[in-house]
């Protein structure tokens, strides 16, 4: 493992570094994470470890245990699949809200955060693809008043991020149509058109499903 230098953020260096080697496979599924281990392997004292850990943890790369080294998390496709059903639930909800009111700028930020997934998709950088991917359907909450809603897809997002993560080496295949769904789903939201957007977004998931289901078995 690489060690940190002084020219970054040593915190945001750690979070770096570590998960980069989960994402590499340098660490193990449920792999145990011993702080004073790790610290002395990348030159970095405890505080900004601890921090870096509970980042990693709510993308969902690491398990926090109480009493006990922090570990790697296990991927199981059975809970994807859980977590995308809930997604369908809570942002086809979100989309019907946001809709009919969506504001001119949240327009101006989809339609960015598109253009940026279409040059990750050209540079093959499916780190960053799966990083819009995200931002995509977070910023698709930002005209909701519900800061419940959107802390729950927050949630819902951050929990499933590793999945996408761990399935980055098949991206080159999938990335691009994801990136199609994302448009349709931004057009029919453009066009303030309800139920569109919610087939879209409805069709989105299952398409997301379908591919996690594929490359898993």
């Amino acid at each position: 493992m690489r060690r940190v230098n002084k020219m970054m953020s040593i915190s945001d260096q750690t979070y770096d570094l570590l998960r980069q080697s989960i994402v590499s496979g340098e660490f193990s599924a449920n792999e145990e994470l011993p702080e004073e281990k790790i610290s002395k392997q990348i030159g970095v004292s405890r505080t900004p470890l601890r921090e870096a850990l509970r980042r990693l943890a709510a993308d969902g790369l690491v398990v926090l245990q109480k009493g006990k080294p922090a570990r790697v998390a296990t991927f199981t496709m059975e809970g994807a699949l859980h977590l995308m059903e809930v997604r369908t639930l809570l942002e086809t909800h979100n989309l019907r809200t946001i809709t009919p009111i969506r504001s001119q700028a949240t327009i101006e930020q989809l339609r960015e955060n598109v253009r940026n997934q279409k040059k990750a998709i050209t540079k093959e950088d499916y780190e960053e693809f799966v990083e819009l991917d995200r931002d995509f359907h977070l910023l698709l909450t930002e005209d909701n008043e519900n800061k419940k809603l959107r802390d729950l897809i927050l949630q819902m997002n951050s929990g499933d991020y590793r999945a996408f993560i761990i399935l980055s080496n098949t991206l080159s295949q999938s990335a691009e149509a994801a990136c199609e769904e994302h448009e349709a789903i931004l057009e029919a939201v453009e066009e303030k058109d309800v139920e569109r957007a919610s087939t879209a977004i409805d069709l989105h998931m299952k398409k997301v499903s379908t591919r996690i289901t594929h490359y898993q078995s």
